[in-house]
């Protein structure tokens, strides 16, 4: 009961846990979105106008431009500005006030057309008119021509215009180059990366737009914005224990608590944080924190579409994120875990708490009522539990109680009383089960005997079906060669020389002139020349088949032999050539094979001799080669091939394969065929196969078969192990 009631208090405590750890979570989550989110939209609008400002500057310019006469330019251009010994063109100095209208300078080597005194008058009208208006925002507005001009309003630096060297040209700043066409193709406003600029000591970054009139750029109009009240504010508005950061689209580092514009000369990039920004004495961030920047980075640029609140689990923080338009930079909040995990432990340790009183309580009250209304009948149960084991099944036990003890200890008695019927029924059981014990036991003895008997009589008729097949394949060759001997025979044309000896004996008396002047008698002696020659080769193939006969007749014994062996004692392997074993399985075969029209193709390696049962890897391949030859029958005559070949695996085992071009074996049946009995032929018995699987495995090897299905013919394995006859003596 104490650990249900522990078990459902920290069952509890877990799920307030869990329930108050994601609402916090959610909640400060979606606060941190929404701050995110908030204070983008907030900063971003000085960006926003500025394009707004150039997008006015754009058309006032290009109009201002066009609307220009020749007139009203070369009046006005010479009494506004005017060229200095330097080899410049300026403001005048007498007529400039660099607080109210903008200044202009033409570097040193610029030649002043008609053109470019048209756009230098049109931008100062244009600068004179909106910079005043535009400063309220943004601390300069200028625009410069591709030519190396400038025209600038800024009134905290009035006199630029006056204080630039000759050799000043604006073509040559960051600001202007972005704005080129191979730059930028789109021909919209650009932003610059932040940097921190070195005459007014203060980060800002510069937006610029390129003007084009008739496919020609002919100005770029430019504004820089001051950052220092912005980073201020990232710096300052942040939630407790957060902290901001802004970061570039291409990984340059905007502003960080740790890392500020003025320490990285604005030019540390995320990505290629490995060395010193360009312009800063040394490696402004340990490497610690470069790590922590890039993965910060890495998980802000390829997060999914559309979300803002990421997590950071190596660092055990979240990430807000909130997109600034224009100059295209990422707000980022960071948040410590902890900070969201806090209220949800502080909240969980008063449930515990709470949660331990009522257990404590509960155990208390629990102890009492396990005292006094189960301990005692439960002690009770015990001691009639020892009794019954013992054989005493008079119980006593408090029947009269209505609860779930009464009720026990009523099923207790019924209990008993069963448990003591029972005992009594085991005892008159094992009384006549010795004698019925004994019965089947007498049985089981000659139901034994009937099966060894059996299993017997079936060994014998497995070997003595296995001889009679082996035998009938080499008594089909011995029939075969007797009858090729009695064909021989009785084509000798022996009637031949008793018709030559009669008609020699006819002419005895005159045999010298028959033999060398009759036309007849001149034929007889290279008739006998013939007759011999021919019957001492007829004598050979009788002689040969005859040897044939013997040799198999030799193979009949040594299989009865081999199936008697096999009934005593091991056979003792002997040195073999397998080649040899090959030829004579093919001669064996022979007479069939040249009846069947089969031709044979040997791919035999040369091998030493091995140890192994000559006659039964002979038996082997007289089987398999009489079951190709059979299986070549819808083959057409001049198509049916059987290749044999011999080679060493190298890994100590020997592989004889027989191919053939025949029917094929489905596949369904590869698993059937070596079964004893089985067989494909109307006339065959499924002997051959079953017993040639058993030779092998006898010789420690195995027998196997491959198919690609029906009309695809068939390839059998024979593997035998490679023991050389040198190495085994």
């Amino acid at each position: 009961m104490g650990v249900r009631i522990g078990t459902i208090v920290a069952l509890t405590t877990l799920l307030s846990y869990l329930h108050m750890f994601h609402t916090q979570r959610e909640e400060a989550l979606e606060r941190l979105g929404g701050y995110a989110s908030e204070y983008s939209q907030r900063e971003q609008g000085i960006f926003l106008l500025a394009e707004d400002n150039h997008a006015v500057l754009h058309k006032a310019l290009e109009e201002r431009i066009r609307t220009l006469s020749e007139e009203e330019v070369s009046a006005r251009f010479e009494r506004l500005f005017g060229a200095l010994p330097d080899g410049t063109v300026r403001s005048r100095a007498e007529l400039l006030d660099g607080t109210r209208e903008p200044g202009v300078i033409v570097p040193r080597g610029v030649t002043v057309d008609a053109s470019l005194r048209r756009r230098i008058l049109a931008s100062y009208d244009v600068l004179a008119q909106y910079g005043p208006a535009f400063h309220t925002r943004f601390t300069n507005t200028y625009v410069m021509l591709p030519e190396g001009p400038l025209i600038l309003y800024w009134p905290e630096h009035p006199n630029f215009s006056q204080q630039a060297r000759p050799g000043f040209f604006a073509t040559q700043s960051h600001i202007f180059r972005l704005s080129r066409p191979e730059h930028n193709p789109a021909r919209k406003a650009v932003w610059t990366q932040a940097y921190f600029d070195k005459s007014s000591q203060l980060p800002m970054v510069s937006v610029s737009t390129p003007l084009d009139l008739e496919h020609r750029h002919v100005a770029t109009i430019s504004q820089d914005v001051l950052l220092e009240g912005m980073l201020a504010r990232v710096h300052q508005d942040n939630g407790p224990g957060a902290y901001n950061m802004l970061i570039r689209d291409d990984g340059q580092l905007i502003t960080h608590p740790e890392l500020t514009p003025k320490q990285t000369n604005g030019n540390y990039n995320i990505v290629d944080a490995s060395k010193p920004p360009e312009g800063a004495p040394s490696q402004p961030a340990p490497a610690e924190l470069r790590a922590h920047l890039h993965d910060i980075f890495e998980r802000v640029r390829n997060r999914p579409a559309g979300e803002s609140v990421l997590e950071l689990p190596e660092y055990r923080e979240y990430l807000a994120i909130g997109r600034i338009q224009g100059p295209g930079w990422n707000f980022v909040t960071v948040l410590p875990e902890h900070r969201v995990t806090a209220p949800a432990i502080q909240a969980t340790r008063y449930v515990l708490l709470l949660g331990i009183v009522s257990l404590l309580l509960e155990l208390v009250m629990m102890y009492w009522v396990l005292e006094q209304k189960i301990a005692v009948p439960l002690l009770a149960f015990t001691r009639a539990s020892r009794g019954v084991a013992s054989g005493d099944f008079h119980v006593k036990l408090d029947t009269g109680r209505q609860d779930e003890l009464g009720q026990l200890a009523r099923s207790f008695h019924m209990m008993a009383d069963k448990v003591q019927h029972r005992e009594e029924e085991l005892r008159h059981a094992n009384e006549s089960l010795e004698q019925r014990v004994e019965e089947r036991t007498r049985e089981l003895k000659d139901v034994h005997k009937q099966l060894v008997q059996t299993a017997r009589r079936a060994g014998m008729a497995e070997i003595a079906t296995n001889v009679l097949h082996n035998v009938g394949n080499v008594l089909n060759s011995v029939y075969t060669s007797a009858q090729l001997a009695r064909e021989r025979l009785s084509e000798m044309r022996l009637e031949q020389v008793g018709r030559v000896a009669s008609m020699m004996q006819e002419r005895q008396a005159e045999i010298g002139t028959f033999l060398t002047q009759d036309e007849r008698g001149r034929n007889v002696m290279p008739f006998l020349d013939k007759l011999g020659q021919h019957l001492v080769d007829e004598r050979q193939e009788i002689v040969t088949l005859i040897e044939d006969v013997g040799r198999y007749t030799e193979h009949v014994g040594d299989i009865v032999k081999l199936q008697q062996n096999h009934a005593r004692t091991p056979r003792l392997h002997e040195p073999v050539q397998l080649a040899e074993v090959v030829d004579d399985a093919l001669r064996i075969n022979a007479t069939g094979l040249n009846r069947h029209q089969v031709k044979v193709v040997r791919d035999l390696a040369p091998l030493p001799p091995v140890l192994t049962d000559k006659h039964k890897a002979l038996m082997i391949l007289v089987n398999l080669i009489s079951n190709a030859q059979y299986a070549l029958d819808g083959v057409p005559p001049g198509e049916r091939l059987v290749t044999v070949t011999l080679e060493h695996t190298g890994d100590h085992r020997i592989r004889i394969g027989l191919r053939d071009n025949g029917m094929g074996i489905a596949p369904e049946m590869l698993t059937r065929i070596f079964q004893f009995g089985f067989t494909t032929r109307q006339e065959g018995h499924g002997f051959g196969l079953h017993s040639s699987a058993l030779a092998a495995q006898e010789l420690g090897g195995s027998l196997t078969a491959h198919s690609e299905g029906p009309g695809r013919g068939a390839t059998f394995m024979l593997e035998l192990p490679y023991v050389p006859a040198q190495e085994a003596a």
